[in-house]
């Protein structure tokens, strides 16, 4: 069976990004929220080079490289806030599936934005989402 390379991508994520949960927890029972947030941009910028070994980085136009920077900025203020939520106390066992649903923003502004129709089992899917944070926090 051949998976499609995004699908591939999808599962790093998630491998990755669950890891990252507990690190983010543990990083922040001993540092703060502020110096947790400069050590993920070291990470960053560590993994860049080996990611991204072309030099055409500002190859691409304005309001694209303005989208990127955009989504590096949006991405910095959640870090911060989930270290925050982390170290003022938040279990990682609720915070970080909490925060994990971000993607119910992207769900409902998608049909604004790009145009994409939602279909009736994703909205099922936001629902279950939804109940699902109820149950976690209970």
């Amino acid at each position: 069976m051949h998976f499609p390379p995004w699908l591939w991508y999808s599962a790093i994520t998630v491998l990755a990004w669950g890891v990252v949960g507990l690190l983010q927890k543990l990083s922040t029972n001993h540092i703060s929220a502020e110096s947790s947030l400069i050590w993920l941009v070291v990470g960053f910028l560590v993994l860049e080079p080996l990611l991204y070994p072309g030099s055409a980085l500002f190859h691409y136009s304005g309001w694209n490289l303005t989208w990127a920077l955009l989504s590096g900025v949006l991405n910095a203020l959640g870090a911060w806030a989930l270290f925050a939520a982390l170290k003022s106390g938040g279990k990682a066992s609720i915070v970080a599936p909490l925060t994990a649903l971000y993607p119910l923003v992207v769900i409902m502004l998608v049909p604004f934005v790009l145009h994409e129709s939602i279909t009736r089992l994703q909205g099922v899917g936001v629902v279950c989402a939804l109940i699902a944070v109820v149950l976690l926090s209970a």
